[in-house]
C-alpha cells in the first residue's frame, strides 16, 4: 500500500514539507487508542536470533534508522515502533541553527536517490536532551557535529560540548566530520585533526563513570589511502567503530533532472560504493573493529550484501523513504532465512 498509494501522494509535495507532515502523522496515529499496537503488529518482527551484541551494546535486531531523519530527537519512540533495532538522532550541534537556505532537499525519482544540503539544521543539543530524558527503552545513538560559524580550529570544543550534554541520554556516539553541507567540515577527516578530535573525545569519555562507544562516520568519497588512514586512526584512538558511509558529492550516472543540485547524494546511486568501503575496511583491518553499514539499502539483497561485506549492523534512510516501513521487517526475515 505504501509504494502504490501513500508514496505517490507524498511525492507530489515538497520533500522537506512532507517530511514534517509525516512526523505529525506518525505522532497522531500512534497517539490514538490502540495506535501503537497496530503499528507494532504491522511492522515489528522480533526473534531472539536477530539479537546482536556490538561494542558492548545489545541490539534487538541489526537494523537502525540513520541520523538525519530524526535530527532533534522528536520522534524516536514512534519510529522504534516501526521495527528499528536502534535509532540515531542528530546531527546535533551545541547551538541551534537554521541550516542552509531552502529549497535544500531534492528527490531523484529516476535514480532512487535524494540530494540534501540541509546543513545541520537543528534546535541545539540541549533542547534534544530534554526530549531524550523521557526515553525508556529505545537504543539511541547520538550523532554530533559542529556549528557552521565555528571555525575548524575550535571544532573540538563543539564536539566536546555535545558529547558531555548527551552523555547520560544516548547509548553510543557518532562523530560526524563527513557531511558535505557544512563548509570545510570534511577537512576534519584529515589524519592529524581527526586524530586530535577523537583523542580529545576519548579523554572526555574516560572521565565518565562508564565509557561509552564512540564511532566515526566517514564519507564514501575517501580514497584507498585515506581509508587506510581511517584504519590507523581507529587503532590509535581506540574508538569503537566506523559508520560507512555518509552521502557522496559524486554525480556519476544520474538521470534525474535534479542531479546537479549541490549537496550530499544518498540512496541507490551510492549502494555499490558504500558496500565497497565496508568491504575494504573489513578486509584491510582484518575486521579489527565493528562497522555500521549505511548507504543505498533499498532491498533485502542490499542489506545482506552489506552484512556479507563486513557490516555488523546496518542503517536505513533513503531506502526507508522510498520503500516504506515494511522494508525493516523484510530485511529481518531475510537475515534469518540467509
Amino acid at each position: 500500500m505504501y509504494k502504490s498509494i501513500i508514496r505517490p501522494i507524498f511525492f507530489l509535495f515538497d520533500p522537506e514539507k512532507i517530511h514534517y507532515f509525516t512526523f505529525s502523522l506518525l505522532r497522531f496515529c500512534q497517539s490514538l487508542p490502540g495506535g501503537k499496537s497496530i503499528f507494532k503488529s504491522l511492522y515489528q518482527f522480533e526473534d531472539s536470533r536477530l539479537e546482536k551484541e556490538v561494542f558492548g551494546l545489545k541490539f534487538k535486531n541489526p537494523i537502525g534508522l540513520a541520523a538525519g531523519f530524526d535530527k532533534d530527537a522528536k520522534l524516536y519512540k514512534e519510529l522504534s515502533n516501526l521495527g528499528f533495532g536502534f535509532v540515531e538522532v542528530g546531527t546535533l550541534t551545541p547551538r541551534p541553527q537554521p541550516g542552509n537556505p531552502k529549497k535544500r532537499l531534492f528527490r531523484l525519482k529516476e535514480d532512487g536517490g535524494i540530494i540534501n544540503r540541509m546543513g545541520f539544521n537543528n534546535g541545539g543539543v540541549d533542547e534534544a536532551v530534554e526530549r531524550l530524558k523521557k526515553n525508556k527503552n529505545v537504543l539511541i545513538g547520538g550523532n554530533i557535529g559542529k556549528n557552521k560559524v565555528t571555525p575548524n580550529e575550535q571544532a573540538v570544543d563543539d564536539y566536546v560540548y555535545c558529547f558531555n550534554a548527551l552523555y547520560n541520554y544516548v547509548d553510543y556516539f557518532v562523530v560526524n566530520v563527513s557531511s558535505p553541507n557544512t563548509p570545510n567540515l570534511r577537512a576534519l577527516q584529515d589524519k592529524e585533526p581527526l586524530t586530535a578530535l577523537l583523542l580529545r573525545l576519548q579523554k572526555e569519555n574516560k572521565k565518565q563513570l562508564q565509557v561509552k562507544p564512540i564511532l566515526l562516520k566517514i564519507a564514501p568519497d575517501l580514497t584507498d589511502d585515506q581509508l587506510l588512514d581511517i584504519i590507523d586512526i581507529v587503532k590509535e584512538t581506540k574508538i569503537d567503530g566506523v559508520i560507512a558511509t555518509n552521502t557522496t558529492i559524486g554525480r556519476e550516472g544520474l538521470k534525474s533532472e535534479n542531479k546537479n543540485e549541490v549537496g550530499g547524494l544518498s540512496g541507490k546511486p551510492i549502494t555499490q560504493r558504500s558496500t565497497e568501503v565496508i568491504r575494504f575496511l573489513a578486509e584491510k583491518s582484518n575486521k579489527a573493529f565493528p562497522i555500521i553499514g549505511v548507504g543505498g539499502i533499498h532491498s533485502e539483497k542490499d542489506a545482506l550484501e552489506k552484512l556479507a561485506a563486513g557490516a555488523d549492523l546496518i542503517q536505513l534512510y533513503t531506502g526507508f523513504i522510498y520503500e516504506g516501513p515494511s522494508l525493516i521487517k523484510k530485511i529481518n526475515k531475510a537475515i534469518l532465512a540467509s
